[in-house]
């Protein structure tokens, strides 16, 4: 499971999670979750609700945020299987800017809590994939509160880790983005963590997925099958490219150790080019 990445953090985390209780007039039970590197934490609560607080440094969250769940509660259709919000409160600690969600309780654990990528088969029913196709068609229609995956970073990124130019990214559609294994309930499907869903490159969600699902071939094939009207057209392959170049520079930062040949031999067979070699930086906050 995530923890926090040293004791200040902890410390920080928990006073927050301890206030965003008081000020959303309810009591935390139970052990506590961590959030990658402890930039969240969630408890169960006695009304039967989630509680997550999330943390960002002030300097870097901008004046005017877009509200990732609240504005998914509003624009988000019923049919996309996720939590509903009941409560927000955000509130400014100096260095820092933290957001608590009174959020509803999901019984059932996610299939990856450990790490973003698969490691082995989940086994999940045939339901479980028509609820995820079911969702995403629906969340395409809602109106997204921006632009995700810019132009810009694809320029600088695809050169240096997939070792071709961008290319030009013209079809968008509302999607999550953020679909791996760490946000997906087992069955019944819920998708979790709603901060960075909007306007995706259409293919992205079901091609992250489907890179972070490389180590388990039958899990892969599977979303190649399920999603072969998106992944197999020229938008959705150029989805897939962004996807590798995404995970390839974490591999940079010193993410997916295990997984890094996989990906880099998936761009190769993608592209037609060998991405190009680096040895990955220590992995940081």
């Amino acid at each position: 499971m995530y923890s926090p990445k040293d004791e200040t953090t902890r410390a920080r985390m928990e006073d927050a999670l301890a206030h965003a209780a008081g000020r959303l007039s309810t009591t935390t039970t139970g052990t506590p979750a961590w959030g990658w590197l402890g930039r969240t934490i969630g408890s169960r609560t006695e009304g039967g609700h989630w509680l997550r607080v999330h943390c960002g440094e002030a300097s870097k969250t901008p004046a005017q945020r877009n509200e990732g769940i609240a504005l998914a509660e509003e624009r988000v259709s019923d049919k996309v299987s996720r939590p509903h919000l009941h409560d927000l409160h955000r509130w400014d600690g100096g260095e820092y800017v933290f957001e608590a969600e009174l959020i509803d309780y999901i019984a059932q654990p996610v299939i990856s809590p450990e790490t973003p990528d698969l490691t082995e088969d989940p086994g999940l029913p045939d339901s479980w994939w028509t609820t995820l196709r079911e969702s995403l068609d629906a969340l395409s229609t809602a109106e997204p509160p921006r632009e995700t995956i810019r132009q810009s970073w694809a320029d600088r990124v695809f050169p240096e880790f997939l070792g071709i130019p961008a290319p030009a990214i013209t079809e968008r559609i509302t999607g999550h983005a953020d679909l791996q294994w760490a946000n997906l309930t087992h069955d019944p499907l819920v998708i979790l963590d709603w901060e960075r869903w909007g306007a995706v490159p259409v293919g992205y969600d079901p091609a992250m997925l489907y890179v972070n699902s490389l180590r388990v071939p039958a899990v892969a094939d599977r979303i190649r099958v399920e999603f072969a009207h998106i992944l197999d057209t020229p938008a959705g392959r150029i989805g897939e490219q962004i996807a590798l170049a995404e995970m390839l520079q974490a591999v940079g930062r010193g993410w997916y150790v295990e997984l890094a040949p996989i990906l880099r031999q998936r761009a190769e067979e993608l592209t037609g080019v060998r991405p190009p070699a680096s040895a990955p930086a220590k992995a940081t906050a």
